[in-house]
């Protein structure tokens, strides 16, 4: 194993966010059914994802992460999975043509099941209970038996997770995600009167298809253009179910987190001698750090030296979420203190989690406006910097909900009743996520503009 690392050392470390399950007999019996169970990912695919989060480290690539807050499994099926991935496809197409670089495509699909709360209990009619976790823990419904912890909830979340990845596999390969078809899908967004901005790149990317198909490039001749590369991502939380699905590498011998190809470790459980980052540690996948206003450059370094201490390539993502208005008082100094250690990390922007609000109609949304300008903040910083902004983290879906206010279908505070369906924090839906698509392919341009005038 890695430096005297064993997968349950984690459990002689503090753990907060996680559950106390009160049947620790049946809570074995489960961990002990996911360890005979086959991994989700295998290490080969973890090792290439590793390659390409590398090279958009160098900006070289850049990586586009999203999809849902919490999966459920109550609307779990098979066209909700289709929708988002449909989507994740336009949005690479566009990025891809801002950038002129490869996007590497890793959704929050297939075991985000688990979720942090700012609160252990909750209160409702003057009844407390456990706060809802997600569904790989407990239920939504407001009841005493719902909110009880249930170990049996991970072996559906494996179940659920194979079965989105087997659908997933499938769409990647099997011509669905031919770049024609996924950009022909764009352009009906882009006759909106609305998205007349959007129009032009739109044109560019149609010009650019015609002149491949011409040249006989063509989704029938090309395996590039009919298929991609697409990875699963999850925020490590529930450690139990992480260690029961971690393998050991029979190429390396090297111990990988078979639950998802890319964890992460969130913005309340990154204490650098908790048992998240203990366990992270130990794996050989990819790790993607929260990084918001709290943290501090001292505990930045040390979760580097703990987290990468071969400073490898593609092995530490950090992804900046500090809310518009506010990534300057604190990107720039988690920056330079990266720059001091002289670390390898790919710096990504999750510009959702902190634009939460409360709306005058009583719902927690996201402004669209206010997720841009975090965007925007990002870039501009790390072109200050001298530093690459390599990539975006988003919280959408492929539905047509209303969660999020803005965008240019102007959803209103009013507006977010009619289809609010998130169990957790509210989604750009399939419209907001393309247009935001096309506003950050804005902002790579003009970065691939500037540094070309700059040589």
């Amino acid at each position: 194993m890695t430096r005297g690392w064993t997968k349950s050392e984690w459990r002689h470390k503090p753990r907060i966010q996680m559950p106390d399950y009160p049947d620790a007999g049946r809570l074995a019996e489960v961990e002990a059914q996911l360890a005979k169970y086959p991994p989700l990912v295998f290490a080969g695919e973890v090792r290439a994802l590793k390659q390409k989060l590398g090279a958009a480290a160098r900006g070289e690539a850049f990586l586009l992460q999203g999809g849902d807050c919490a999966e459920s499994f109550a609307e779990f099926n098979a066209d909700s999975i289709r929708d988002t991935f449909k989507v994740l496809l336009q949005m690479a197409v566009v990025l891809t043509f801002g950038a002129k670089v490869p996007v590497v495509k890793v959704g929050r699909m297939a075991g985000q099941f688990a979720k942090p709360r700012s609160a252990p209990t909750e209160t409702l009619g003057g009844q407390e209970l456990p706060s809802y976790r997600g569904d790989i823990i407990n239920g939504f419904d407001f009841t005493a038996e719902a909110r009880a912890p249930d170990p049996a909830r991970m072996l559906q979340a494996y179940t659920q997770a194979a079965a989105s990845l087997n659908l997933l596999r499938a769409f990647s390969t099997g011509g669905f995600a031919d770049v024609h078809r996924v950009h022909a899908w764009t352009l009906g967004f882009t006759e909106g009167e609305k998205a007349e901005r959007y129009r032009a790149l739109s044109n560019r990317i149609s010009d650019a298809l015609d002149f491949m198909a011409a040249a006989g490039i063509t989704g029938a001749t090309t395996h590039e253009i009919r298929s991609v590369d697409f990875y699963t991502s999850h925020e490590a939380l529930l450690l139990e179910y992480e260690e029961a699905l971690c393998r050991v590498d029979s190429t390396s011998g090297l111990p990988v987190a078979g639950s998802g190809h890319m964890v992460w470790i969130g913005d309340r459980t990154r204490q650098p001698d908790g048992a998240h980052v203990e366990f992270a540690r130990g794996v050989q996948n990819p790790v993607g750090l929260k990084c918001g206003p709290s943290l501090e450059v001292d505990d930045l370094k040390r979760l580097i030296a703990r987290l990468n201490p071969d400073n490898e390539a593609g092995r530490l993502t950090l992804i900046a979420r500090f809310g518009a208005g506010k990534t300057g008082d604190h990107l720039p100094r988690l920056i330079r203190a990266v720059q001091e250690e002289g670390a390898n990390v790919l710096w990504v922007c999750d510009p959702m989690h902190g634009n939460t609000i409360k709306s005058a109609s009583g719902y927690k949304t996201r402004p669209f406006d206010l997720v841009l300008r975090e965007v925007r903040e990002f870039f501009a910083i790390h072109n200050a910097e001298g530093t690459i902004p390599g990539g975006v983290h988003f919280e959408m879906t492929g539905k047509d909900v209303t969660e999020c206010t803005g965008g240019v279908r102007a959803i209103t505070d009013e507006d977010l009743s009619d289809r609010y369906h998130t169990a957790c924090d509210p989604r750009l839906n399939a419209s907001q996520s393309l247009e935001l698509a096309f506003l950050v392919a804005e902002e790579l341009s003009g970065r691939r503009d500037r540094m070309a005038a700059a040589v």
